[in-house]
């Protein structure tokens, strides 16, 4: 079953599950950021990232810029 889901996925939006859930991890860490009253661990944390280092190399693959900033 989890592997019939995995392939629709990937083949819908040619990005697996645990791909789609980070990007959209990381956008709304990048909104949280923008409105700037929260720290980039804080952020991280709220978004559901374990660690704030693995938050920062994340957002800096995806966004092109470190998350301290936006902050």
């Amino acid at each position: 079953m989890e592997l019939q889901l995995y392939r629709k996925v990937k083949a819908i939006s040619d990005s697996s599950p645990v791909e789609l859930l980070r990007t959209a991890r990381l956008n709304r860490g990048y909104q949280m950021l923008i409105k700037g009253d929260k720290t980039v661990s804080e952020v991280a944390y709220d978004v559901g990232f374990t660690a704030p280092s693995y938050f920062t190399k994340c957002f800096k693959d995806e966004f092109g810029i470190s998350p301290s900033d936006l902050s």
